[in-house]
């Protein structure tokens, strides 16, 4: 169950929200009322980087191409860069992540959400994400492809 109750299809434990957009790699995106996009890590990136102790984020204000990064995430056994999924300024950076980056690992979704960003270019952003059936089927070829089983840390 997702948030509001929805049903989530879920594969190999991994939540695939379907109505959320993609960027078919690390990242979920959420569009706005006011034109940002909500960004957060999907369930399958989050358990492939482990317990998540450190993020770092880029300051509200810093503009980022396609592919440049808007954070850096450490966990046991990785550090990363969460990379932009289309030429975006960022507008907010969450809080609750900042003070506590292991809740990326309980609530990718929802309570976790990494930023908000407004992309330089609404439609552009829309052509470098993907919905629906065509995601989640590229979403489990990844989880495949890394052989992944998804788990949440509790705490």
């Amino acid at each position: 169950m997702g948030a509001a109750g929805l049903v989530v299809p879920e594969y190999r434990g991994c939540e695939l929200p379907g109505d959320l957009w993609y960027d078919l790699d690390y990242l979920w995106a959420r569009p706005n009322a006011d034109g940002t996009f909500t960004l957060g890590l999907t369930d399958p990136a989050q358990t492939m980087a482990g317990r998540v102790v450190s993020a770092l984020f880029r300051k509200p204000g810093t503009h980022r191409r396609a592919g440049k990064n808007l954070a850096t995430l450490e966990s046991g056994k990785w550090v990363g860069g969460v990379p932009a999924p289309f030429d975006a300024t960022i507008v907010e950076v969450n809080p609750r992540v900042e003070g506590d980056p292991g809740l990326v690992n309980i609530a990718p979704y929802t309570d976790a959400w990494l930023m908000r960003v407004r992309p330089d270019d609404v439609a552009a952003a829309y052509a470098r994400l993907k919905r629906g059936e065509e995601a989640i089927a590229a979403l489990k070829a990844w989880i495949n492809k890394y052989n992944l089983q998804c788990m949440r840390c509790t705490q």
